[in-house]
């Protein structure tokens, strides 16, 4: 089992049948015992899950009961919108490994709770999402808040069912969590008929689910270190999901010891310390130009975990496939994405940290230490501060952070312009240490923070949000306050929806329409949910804000109002000069 699974099976299952004894004993009279809705929650506490986030709906209180029995194990995270809470719930998931839990009811909840689930899809996040749903008696009568959930899930999530059959309750969740873990990792959503809840909920859990985990075989292990022997520009890239720390700190020596030059993907920039010597740069959106010729010159591309889609290959112009076919060695693990767009000399379907660790004990008999400080050197110089026209530099707030936090604090940001300032600036020095969505999601960053902390309360957790991206679930900062998850928002406000802005005067300029925002003043408005707030309109001031806004975290969810100007629309790019042409 790797590392951030939930524990030895044994043990889990001597403590959670020690658990389920307790949890008899304390039964209130609400409910009897074995219930479907019981036994879902016994599940949940075998398989090690110690957080739900959820809006609470009548269609499942049966469920939200018998989490009263277990409230010292699984803490409930309550928010304010169902997006809000699947974003936690999203950003549990990468933080941890586990699948991460979001409850909500049938209908407009399920809907709203959409948006986290497409992210997890997209970023290989394993995650359950739990849904109230009519009566299976009044299933097909247009009943009030009706939904498919199969047909309007089935899409977006890995698997979309209903317990129809109450007995087959533990069935259902335990392979909920298998198929949320097990491949490329993403998003199962089961809907809770609510007539069945109080019905008998047949056998209880016994041990918690252990996820199959396929490795490299070791003749295609022997197969790329010979390929890799014979090459004169090689490019690893890692990408993906499931990264445990020691894969990370096993493919970090490899690439050390013989200078192999070594590329993350789209907001995967915590897989490897940034600092690596043979760290080349991030293949995301605003891509270094020098690290796109190292990438088009390659004579191979070990990929891992990857899967080279849109944005880091550079909306597919990346690579041509005449000819990389007989360059690029691909290993995912999910066998649905090998040959789904690039054609391959070498493939194989393996767990992402299994494959970077049999990997790393590959000698291929020579070096490219060279070849990795020259790319190292090219990263560093595209990360230093670039010159701006207005009074705040986000380039230089950006360094400050970096050298300001620890390095086991987690970053979050949703989309947007101003996150391209993060990503180019920001240094990443630690594993699981990033929460972005490779969905391109506004709002996630400030919800995906409040889920950071409830997994790591000890830890400093900093959301970088624009101000669209913010207003997105700016009302989520009330959970904050109420559990006290006390992070740090900082809110770029340039009054635009930058990205759209910058598109928009690329293509038609000066011509305005829809980008423009109103804001709050953002101060008061943290004040006012009993937050932290502070006003900064310069760079050197920002320093001394972000010290009060972390001495305040201590005690309170803090927010640093940072005031930008539209004109520095991106790094190196201006309003006037897109309008020129």
């Amino acid at each position: 089992m790797s590392s951030f699974a939930v524990g030895s099976a044994s043990a889990i299952g001597a403590a959670a049948r020690d658990l389920l004894v307790t949890v008899a004993m304390t039964q209130t009279r609400s409910q009897p015992q074995g219930t479907a809705a019981r036994r879902l929650v016994e599940t949940l506490v075998v398989n090690g899950i110690d957080t739900v986030f959820c809006v609470p709906g009548e269609s499942y209180l049966a469920v939200l009961d018998a989490l009263a029995d277990v409230k010292d194990q699984i803490r409930v995270v309550t928010c304010r919108h169902e997006a809000g809470a699947a974003n936690m719930a999203e950003a549990y998931g990468k933080l941890t490994g586990k699948p991460g839990l979001c409850m909500v009811t049938r209908g407009p909840g399920a809907t709203h709770a959409s948006i986290g689930v497409h992210t997890a899809h997209q970023d290989s996040t394993p995650m359950i999402l739990f849904v109230g749903q009519i009566a299976l008696t009044d299933r097909g009568r247009g009943a009030f808040q009706e939904v498919d959930y199969r047909e309007v899930f089935g899409g977006l999530a890995k698997w979309a069912t209903e317990i129809e059959t109450p007995a087959r309750t533990v069935e259902i969740v335990e392979r909920a969590f298998a198929t949320a873990l097990q491949g490329r990792m993403g998003p199962v959503v089961v809907a809770l008929p609510e007539n069945i809840l109080h019905d008998d909920g047949g056998p209880a859990p016994v041990r918690a689910v252990t996820p199959a985990r396929s490795a490299l075989p070791a003749a295609f292990v022997a197969q790329v270190r010979e390929t890799l022997a014979k090459a004169e520009r090689p490019l690893l890239v890692l990408g993906g999901s499931g990264w445990t720390q020691e894969a990370s700190d096993a493919v970090a020596g490899w690439c050390e010891r013989i200078g192999l030059p070594v590329s993350l993907s789209f907001r995967r920039k915590d897989i490897l310390k940034n600092d690596h010597p043979c760290y080349v740069g991030d293949l995301g959106l605003g891509c270094n130009p020098k690290l796109i010729a190292r990438a088009k010159g390659a004579d191979l591309i070990i990929a891992v975990g990857a899967r080279l889609g849109e944005n880091p290959t550079q909306g597919y112009t990346l690579f041509e496939r005449e000819g990389l076919a007989d360059r690029l060695i691909h290993i995912h693990p999910g066998p649905e994405e090998l040959g789904r767009v690039w054609p391959t000399l070498l493939s194989a379907a393996a767990d992402n940290s299994l494959a970077a660790l049999a990997l790393s004990e590959i000698d291929p008999g020579r070096t490219w230490h060279d070849e990795a400080a020259i790319g190292h050197g090219d990263y560093q110089a595209f990360s230093t501060p670039v010159p701006v026209t207005g009074a705040v530099n986000m380039s230089e707030c950006m360094a400050h952070l970096n050298d300001a936090v620890p390095p086991d604090a987690v970053v979050t940001n949703g989309a947007g312009n101003f996150a391209a300032w993060l990503h180019r600036f920001y240094r990443h020095k630690a594993c699981r240490t990033q929460l972005a969505p490779t969905s391109g999601a506004m709002g996630y960053g400030f919800p995906a923070a409040i889920g950071a902390k409830a997994v790591h309360p000890d830890r400093e957790v900093i959301c970088i949000a624009g101000d669209g991206d913010f207003m997105m679930l700016a009302q989520e900062l009330a959970t904050a306050v109420q559990h006290g998850l006390n992070i740090i928002t900082v809110v770029v406000d340039n009054g635009t929806y930058g990205t759209i802005r910058m598109h928009q005067e690329g293509h038609y300029p000066g011509r305005v329409i829809a980008t423009d925002l109103k804001n709050p003043d953002f101060v008061k408005y943290a004040e006012a949910f009993g937050a932290f707030g502070v006003r900064c309109e310069r760079t050197e001031d920002f320093p001394s804000a972000l010290t009060a806004a972390r001495a305040a975290a201590k005690t309170q969810p803090a927010l640093i109002h940072l005031i930008t100007d539209a004109e520095d629309i991106a790094p190196n790019r201006t309003i006037s000069g897109l309008r020129k042409g």
